[in-house]
């Protein structure tokens, strides 16, 4: 089992010393959410708070993924970079692919690229790109992102994009995770199809017992069971080390674990020192007992 800590929408001077700590109390990898802005006016729920409010939101720094993770990844040695997730249908594959490719090699290839739709039609509209077809949006995006990573000279035809014959320099000497987050069938397909992994963002245990089972299932269907694949969790369970061996069999890799509530509305008020030694602490409790 893998251990990573997660923090978002926090004092942005926390981040650096937060990795540092983690990394040295034997913490695996690093989460980095993704969020592009809040709307004044909007209509859209957000699945996973229970009101389907997003005013957690409103005022709290929210730094770019591909800005934070080379910085913090210049201030560690070991830890591994997780994006849970980014909103890819969002963006251009050409210019993620780069962005995928430079944060790979900069941090020394210690980055896995997590992936997902936004559940907010509103974010599409900023950006001025098509909610329908976000999904075959999100395919051809995840085809090109990994062509472009390969190395040598890469062009695509799809139904969306239409990329020429180009090469990116540098790229990544091993290939990029491509971890699909979502709870729907369709995005639990998605990661069984063309995923290195799922990551899964919180709910109640018997969800998440329901999303593995399935899981499981499409990877058999996909005949992809044998393959290597990564499962990140958020789980009541990974905080005690019984917890952790229930998860570990039923297939879980990695569990993500943090020590507010996000979603709280208004400023974290959570100090730095607090939030060291809460990291601290579930590493003497749990990591190490794991481990022993």
């Amino acid at each position: 089992m893998r251990f990573s800590y997660i923090e978002a929408m926090t004092d942005p001077s926390y981040y650096a010393p937060l990795a540092e700590a983690a990394e040295e109390a034997g913490y695996d990898g690093f989460v980095v959410p993704d969020s592009v802005c809040y709307p004044e006016e909007s209509d859209s729920r957000y699945p996973y708070t229970p009101d389907g409010g997003r005013e957690f939101l409103e005022d709290k720094p929210f730094i770019e993924p591909f800005s934070m993770i080379p910085f913090l990844a210049a201030r560690t040695q070991r830890l591994r970079f997780v994006t849970s997730v980014v909103k890819l249908p969002l963006r251009h594959p050409v210019l993620v692919a780069k962005q995928v490719g430079s944060v790979s090699v900069l941090s020394g290839g210690r980055f896995s690229f997590g992936v997902g739709l936004s559940p907010w039609p509103d974010d599409f509209e900023v950006v001025d790109v098509p909610w329908k077809r976000r999904g075959r949006r999100m395919d051809e995006m995840i085809e090109i992102i990994r062509g472009l990573c390969a190395g040598g000279f890469f062009a695509y035809e799809g139904e969306i994009f239409r990329v020429p014959s180009i090469k990116l320099c540098p790229v990544p000497e091993t290939p990029v995770p491509i971890l699909i987050g979502g709870h729907s069938e369709a995005a639990l397909r998605r990661a069984a199809r063309t995923g290195d992994g799922w990551i899964h963002a919180g709910g109640d245990g018997d969800e998440l017992a329901r999303a593995l089972e399935r899981l499981a299932e499409l990877r058999r269907e996909a005949g992809r069971e044998a393959d290597p694949f990564e499962i990140h969790v958020i789980s009541a369970d990974a905080y005690h080390p019984d917890g952790i061996q229930r998860l570990a069999e039923a297939g879980v890799t990695d569990v993500i674990v943090g020590f507010r509530n996000a979603y709280a509305v208004g400023p974290d008020e959570q100090g730095l020192e607090e939030k060291r030694d809460a990291l601290r602490r579930y590493a003497d409790q749990v990591i190490a007992k794991v481990r022993r």
